[in-house]
């Protein structure tokens, strides 16, 4: 059975679903995913790189998850879910919402866009990840403070909604003080 997602109008209410793969074109309708950035307990964030095999955005690097939610799925569900299925990541703490509004559209990607309202959700991780190689091609911990020294080095194999949300993250108050929170331990 095909995986489904859910359409949104413009102001985010849920108007149908579709099947995942049929809809992810170069006409892609607004629908609903996240993204989530995984911290381990020495306050490193947990860089991917997409699967080769994937359709949308293959082999480019990105914050540590994103995803779809299924019909009446909640976001933090679909979170859980995904940090399993993705990354083998069962044991975590402290999910939390940093970027509440967050909605993009991508240019074209080999032919296919975007089209996102896409809520950012931080976690951290009790283990490390046993990711799913058809999700995750490669992963590793980095410094914060790293990732804008590695981006401009090579800012192409980034994805687009990763660099779109770091400046954004960057002054969001929600995201500083979790920061702070994993910064403390």
């Amino acid at each position: 059975m095909p995986e489904l997602v859910v359409l949104v109008d413009k102001a985010g209410t849920p108007i149908g679903t579709a099947p995942k793969l049929d809809i992810h074109t170069s006409h892609t309708p607004l629908h609903l995913a996240f993204s989530c950035y995984v911290f381990n307990e020495k306050g490193q964030f947990l860089l991917t790189q997409r699967a080769h095999v994937k359709k949308v955005w293959p082999d480019v690097w990105t914050n540590s998850l994103c995803g779809h939610l299924s019909p009446g799925e909640s976001t933090e569900d679909a979170i859980k879910r995904r940090l399993g299925y993705e990354l083998g990541i069962r044991k975590f703490k402290d999910l939390k919402v940093v970027l509440p509004d967050y909605r993009y559209k991508t240019p074209p990607y080999n032919g296919i866009i975007e089209n996102e309202v896409c809520p950012v959700y931080a976690v951290r991780a009790l283990e490390d990840p046993k990711s799913n190689p058809s999700e995750v091609e490669d992963w590793r911990w980095v410094n914060w403070s790293d990732l804008d020294r590695l981006i401009a080095k090579q800012p192409e194999v980034y994805s687009y909604w990763f660099k779109d949300q770091l400046p954004k993250l960057a002054v969001e108050p929600r995201f500083q003080a979790y920061r702070r929170l994993v910064d403390a331990d």
